[in-house]
């Protein structure tokens, strides 16, 4: 049996970008992180934000949910990025494409079912 394939976001913003994108100051950035309503990951020793959870000036409205579920679980930001966009075709490529669509709840409901 091999191993499930584990995409990555199609883009990354950096923490910067990520201020000017929404309005903020980047010290809200970095609350937003540390509040658990943002995800970022460190790649190549910069701390980058998956472009889609940042869409149209703002977060995507159930990922701080989602999240929130993910670290109840167990996860930290790796896994929980690895988890958003692990391929599955039952909801539309990855649950992180899914969160700005229709299926946010149903990622929604996923997420909370790992907790048991």
């Amino acid at each position: 049996m091999s191993e499930p394939v584990i995409t990555e976001p199609a883009g990354w913003i950096n923490l910067p970008d990520v201020s000017e994108k929404l309005g903020v100051s980047i010290s809200k950035v970095h609350q937003m992180l540390k509040d658990g309503d943002l995800l970022a990951v460190r790649r190549d020793g910069v701390r980058l934000v998956p472009a889609e959870l940042v869409v149209n000036a703002t977060v995507l409205k159930h990922l701080p949910g989602v999240l929130n579920l993910l670290r109840d679980s167990g996860y930290n930001d790796e896994e929980a990025l690895r988890w958003l966009y692990a391929p599955d075709p039952s909801i539309g490529g990855n649950a992180a494409i899914a969160l700005g669509g229709d299926l946010a709840r149903e990622v929604k409901r996923r997420a909370q079912a790992l907790g048991f």
